[in-house]
């Protein structure tokens, strides 16, 4: 039940999407959503935990955003947040699915909270590690994860060893040797085919005086020593009157997921089963 099935979608836009499906037909569906940066896919991201999902009896979708993994990589257009949900939700919708869980990471966070503000009825819960589009874009820049990012990736010479110093920057320095040679070399062969557009002409939006309009219940996890997006964000939930649990994690990065794998996972599935 945990081997993946990989399909994929054209919609509207044109542009064909890519995902992976594994679980039992008839299960609730959980959609997972990456995060940005050079050479993210979906399963390099979630690898560790989509199986204590399918075996909790959910339906996993994996998807790779427009311009990332097994997708198309258009180049010339602007990524906009926009553009990454409409394509998530019509990839979905085509399948089928009417009612769902979203887990998303940083920008896939971002996805995960403008599908749910564009589609309401269509999301019964949230999980969110380190989403991003909750601040003005100026904080995000102060941030050394992203600083470094975008500089080893905008570079003329992006090489393996550029490709792991961003991604060893996602986790606390606790936590490096779970990052592997072949998550490295994984991610590298997908950075080598992005166009740079993916990060220059990325365009996304400060959700954060929205949060307020979200119902569903809500679950953020989040990293005290995350480089990429800053944990106080966390605050904006409970400002904001939304209905939602947070875990702070000491010494972890912006990858709660993988570096506290287990206690994510066994977090998330209580979550989920909570929900009813």
């Amino acid at each position: 039940m945990t081997d993946l099935v990989r399909r994929s979608h054209t919609g509207s836009s044109g542009y064909e999407i890519s995902f992976a499906v594994a679980g039992p037909e008839t299960g609730p569906v959980c959609v997972f959503l990456h995060g940005s940066g050079p050479g993210a896919s979906g399963l390099s991201n979630f690898r560790g935990n989509y199986a204590a999902f399918v075996a909790a009896g959910y339906r996993v979708f994996l998807p790779d955003l427009v311009g990332y993994g097994e997708s198309e990589k258009p180049e010339g257009i602007d990524y906009t947040l926009q553009l990454f949900t409409d394509t998530i939700y019509e990839m979905l919708a085509a399948q089928g699915v009417d009612n769902i869980v979203l887990v998303g990471n940083s920008l896939g966070g971002a996805i995960a909270i403008q599908l749910t503000l564009d589609h309401p009825e269509f999301v019964r819960g949230l999980i969110l590690m380190a989403p991003g589009s909750i601040e003005e874009l100026p904080v995000y820049f102060q941030m050394p994860g992203i600083a470094l990012m975008g500089q080893a990736f905008i570079s003329e010479e992006f090489t393996i060893e550029s490709q792991r110093a961003v991604v060893t920057a996602l986790v606390h320095p606790d936590f490096r040797d779970q990052i592997s040679d072949e998550l490295i070399a994984e991610r590298f062969a997908v950075a080598r085919k992005q166009p740079k557009d993916v990060l220059m002409r990325m365009r996304t939006l400060n959700l954060g005086p929205r949060l307020g309009e979200i119902e569903q219940p809500i679950f953020v996890m989040w990293g005290e020593e995350d480089k990429f997006c800053p944990s106080s964000g966390v605050e904006h939930f409970f400002t904001a009157g939304c209905n939602v649990r947070a875990i702070r994690f000491a010494k972890v990065g912006h990858w709660c997921q993988v570096e506290r794998r287990d206690e994510f996972n066994a977090y998330a599935v209580a979550f989920l089963n909570g929900l009813g």
